[in-house]
This record gives structure tokens, sequence and C-alpha cells, in this order.
């Protein structure tokens, strides 16, 4: 039976997007630089789940995870349109860190903001009871959600995909590379990926979206 409105869950929901944690009472270094602004989606109704970093500055300027060239290579692995991606009820997605964290001295990403996991995960996952499989993109999801599961290297998590697949804890979670344009060589590097992980995972996801 689908999973009806969740009252608990829509208050958490508030909570997460006026949370003001790491810029009022930073725990981790200085405070975040810019005004807050949670970045994800959920539905009690979801089945599928993305566990990502955190938003980059173009899902923090709109305010939608994944609204760029790496998310457009996402959707290509998981053979989804951008309709079915960005509807809660088919697909969940919690980064580790929920604001853009900012950049480093060299215009990268920083990594994401400490405060925000032991603040809000496990209590959003408990209100996601429908999450049959997390899909799990890079070091600080792949730690949090595997834990010593985990290789010592991201290429050796994902090239043990299958290990992690066939373990009985349920939802089942599988690793990947990030998406991002700059990994054009290590997807080059490891056809693997294309040829052993992609036909499994698109045959998930056509079974568990609506």
């Amino acid at each position: 039976m689908p999973a009806g409105p969740d009252a608990g869950l829509d208050s958490l929901i508030d909570d997460i997007r006026r949370c003001r944690v790491c810029v009022d009472e930073p725990r981790h270094g200085g405070p975040l630089p810019h005004e807050p602004n949670p970045v994800f989606q959920v539905s009690n109704r979801a089945r599928l789940c993305i566990a990502g970093q955190a938003p980059g500055t173009q899902a923090h300027q709109k305010s939608r995870p994944f609204d760029d060239p790496s998310g457009v290579r996402l959707r290509q692995w998981l053979d989804m349109s951008e309709d079915q991606f960005y509807d809660p009820t088919n697909l969940a997605i919690i980064p580790m860190g929920f604001c853009f964290p900012g950049l480093d001295a060299k215009g990268g990403d920083l990594p994401p903001r400490r405060e925000c996991a032991p603040e809000w995960r496990q209590a959003l996952f408990d209100r996601l009871p429908s999450i049959e499989l997390v899909l799990v993109i890079g070091q600080y999801a792949q730690a949090w959600h595997l834990g010593d599961d985990r290789s010592r290297t991201l290429t050796e998590t994902v090239r043990n995909w299958r290990a992690l697949w066939d373990r009985p804890a349920r939802p089942r979670v599988l690793p990947l590379p990030h998406p991002s344009w700059r990994n054009n060589a290590w997807l080059k590097k490891n056809p693997w990926f294309d040829a052993e992980v992609l036909p499994v995972l698109r045959r998930e996801v056509k079974r568990l979206i609506r």
C-alpha cells in the first residue's frame, strides 16, 4: 500500500529548511560564508535515494539538486527523464551536507559541512520507510552509508560493488563515482563501470520508479 502523508516528515523538512547551525553555531571551523539554502528532495513514497556530497554552486543558485552538467550525466546513467528525476515520489536526494559549503582557495568546492549529517540525516532516513536502494556518490557519503565495508579508495569501493550489492543489509547500497565531467579520465580508465554496473543500475531504477 503506498505511503500517505506524514506530518512528522513534513515537520522535519521544515526544520531542515530553517536550519542555521553552521552559521549561528558552527561546530567545525568557521561559519558558512553565505546564507543557508538547504537543497534536497524527499517523499516517504520514494523507493530510490541518491546520497551525494553537497550542493554545488549551480544547485545553490537554482535551489535544485544536480541541475548542472553532472546531473545530465547522472540522469543518463540512471536512464531517467528530468521529470522522473525531479519527482520526489520517485527519487529522494539527500546530500551529506544540505547547503553549498563554499569554495576553497583554488576555486573548488569545500567538503560538506560536518554539522548536517549528525543533526539531520538519520532522522530523515527514519522517515523514509520505502527506500529500497541508496546510490552513494563520493567518499563522504560512502563512508556514512558503508562504514567498514568501504574499501581503501573510492575506485576500490566502486569496483567492489557486487559484494556490496549482495550484502543482506537493506536498503541496498550501491557506490558510484561522481558524474562530474572532471571524471572523464576515470570513466575511460575503468570501462567495467559502464559495462557491468550501469546495466544493473538501470534495471533497478526501472523497477523502483513509478
